[in-house]
C-alpha cells in the first residue's frame, strides 16, 4: 500500500498535461506538495457533471464511519486511502465509485517504507527527461457529508488504486504498489466501461521506473523534514 506521495506540479502544468480547461481548475494558486499523507489535500483530475475534465482538491482517503467496540457510539471515522484492485468489483465500499467515479491522481513520485525503527523510505518515479517527470495514478472519488474530526464536513474524497508490484517496487513492498496509468490510457480510464477500465490496472513496467532517493527520515520528496 502507499501512504505517502508527492505532486510538485503547479496547476498550470497539470492543466496542460491532463488537458483541463482553466475554467475547470479549482486549485487556485496551489503550492507544490512534496509530501502528501492520508487525510491531506490531494489534487485529482475528474469529470464534472458536464463530462469535462476538471481539477479538484480532494481529501486523500474515503471516509469510513466507525463505532466504538465497547460502547457502540460513533468515533472518529477512518480515512481509507488505498483501494485494492481485487476488491474494486466486489466490495460495496468501492464498487460504485469504480463504476461511476474514476479519476486521475497527478503525482511526481511515491514512497514506500521498508523495515522499522528506523524505516528506510524509498521514493519511486518514472523515467523521463525532467528531474521528476509527472505521471498519473489510477484513482476513484466520492463525496462525503457528515461529522468528521468533530465538525460537520462537506468533502470530495479520493483513493488511489493499488495492484501487484513490479520487481523494482516489490523489493521494498512485496505486496502492493500504486497503479500508474500510461498517458494513452487517461481518457479510457475516465470514460470507458468498468470492464475496459479494469484491464488498465496492472504493474507499471520496471524498466520505465526509477528510484530517486532512499534513506532514513526521507518523508518528503525534497529530502529530510
Amino acid at each position: 500500500m502507499c501512504n505517502l506521495y508527492s505532486n510538485t506540479m503547479p496547476p498550470a502544468a497539470m492543466r496542460q498535461l491532463f488537458a483541463v480547461d482553466a475554467q475547470h481548475d479549482q486549485l487556485g494558486n496551489a503550492e507544490p506538495l512534496p509530501a502528501i499523507f492520508p487525510k491531506g489535500t490531494a489534487p485529482v483530475v475528474a469529470l464534472n457533471d458536464d463530462g469535462d475534465r476538471a481539477l479538484w482538491k480532494t481529501h486523500w482517503g474515503f471516509v469510513l464511519p466507525q463505532v466504538s467496540k465497547k460502547t457502540g457510539d460513533p468515533i472518529q471515522p477512518k480515512a481509507v486511502n488505498n483501494a485494492r484492485d481485487d476488491k474494486l468489483q466486489t466490495s460495496s465500499f468501492w464498487k460504485k465509485s469504480f463504476v461511476e467515479r474514476r479519476c486521475l491522481i497527478p503525482a511526481t513520485s511515491f514512497c514506500e517504507a521498508k523495515g522499522r525503527n528506523p524505516a528506510t523510505y524509498v521514493w519511486f518515479g518514472v523515467n523521463g527527461e525532467d528531474a521528476r517527470p509527472p505521471f498519473a495514478l489510477a484513482g476513484v472519488w466520492r463525496a462525503f457529508n457528515g461529522n468528521y474530526g468533530g465538525e460537520h464536513c462537506d468533502l470530495i474524497t479520493s483513493s488511489m488504486i493499488t495492484t501487484t508490484p513490479n520487481e523494482l517496487v516489490g523489493d521494498t513492498h512485496p505486496d502492493r504498489m500504486p497503479a500508474i496509468l500510461h498517458p494513452e490510457d487517461y481518457e479510457e480510464w475516465l470514460t470507458s466501461e468498468p470492464e475496459v477500465a479494469f484491464k488498465l490496472i496492472r504493474p507499471f513496467p520496471t524498466e520505465k521506473m526509477v528510484i530517486y532517493q532512499s534513506g532514513e527520515g526521507l518523508k518528503s520528496d525534497w529530502g529530510d523534514l
